[in-house]
């Protein structure tokens, strides 16, 4: 028995069980310098093994966004780029409720969108990110850490990127599941490239009830050296997740 759900804005190392289907959407929207977008994926991951999972990711992305000279690009409703991700978990170390575990991540983004320089939004270019993710579970709190580097093919985009999270349950575990969470998310990254960086926070809620999870956060910049057209205000990031 687990006391938080998985976390918002980034990702966990804890699986459910075997031959799992998991139903998610996650979307973001997100207030730039120079426009609004929406970022709303349908997911569906399967769980092989208890150590393994399979997610494929199908977005529609929603724009509207001006130029420097503040003239309207006019709305949008488009297929963004379809994603591929990989799990697996190569180590764990579990206690009286407290468990440690440690995962091998890939998440491939197949150019299926229009070829934009958003990221996290739309890219249009082939991307591969790899990286570890480490999570810490108990009874009373959550941390989760993930490092890994996204690769952008024919760009100065590549970045290196780090997330930290916190899981507060606000509820006593129990069975079935009904818990409420609160997260304190953190995200870093820096194009290595181009030397830009970029730091941000998110605040969220989480509801868990049973096999359904619903979710909302709010994320906005501590930290931006990026170029104006790549500056955020704020993004809102709202979810639901059903287990099958």
């Amino acid at each position: 028995m687990h006391a938080q759900g998985p976390p918002i804005t980034g990702d966990k190392p804890i699986m459910l069980g075997a031959k799992r289907i998991v139903l998610k959407t996650l979307s973001e929207y997100r207030v730039m310098e120079n426009g609004d977008y929406l970022h709303a994926p349908f997911m569906i991951h399967y769980l092989p093994t208890s150590s393994t999972l399979l997610g494929l990711h199908v977005p529609l992305i929603w724009s509207d966004s001006y130029d420097e000279n503040n003239r309207s690009n006019g709305q949008g409703l488009s297929l963004g780029d379809i994603q591929l991700l990989g799990k697996y978990q190569f180590w764990r170390r579990d206690g009286m409720g407290k468990t440690l575990r440690f995962v091998a991540k890939t998440f491939n983004s197949i150019p299926t969108g229009k070829e934009l320089n958003f990221p996290g939004i739309i890219q249009g270019k082939f991307q591969s990110f790899n990286g570890l993710v480490l999570g810490y579970e108990s009874i009373k709190y959550g941390i989760s850490n993930e490092l890994g580097y996204n690769y952008i093919q024919d760009s100065e985009h590549d970045e290196l990127r780090y997330k930290l999270g916190f899981g507060l349950p606000l509820k006593k575990p129990s069975y079935p599941v009904d818990q409420i969470n609160l997260y304190f998310e953190y995200q870093s990254g820096w194009f290595v490239t181009l030397d830009d960086y970029y730091m941000l926070y998110a605040q969220g809620i989480q509801y868990a009830k049973g096999r359904v999870t619903v979710e909302a956060s709010v994320q906005f910049p501590l930290i931006q050296e990026l170029p104006e057209i790549e500056k955020r205000k704020f993004s809102v990031i709202f979810g639901t997740r059903f287990v099958i």
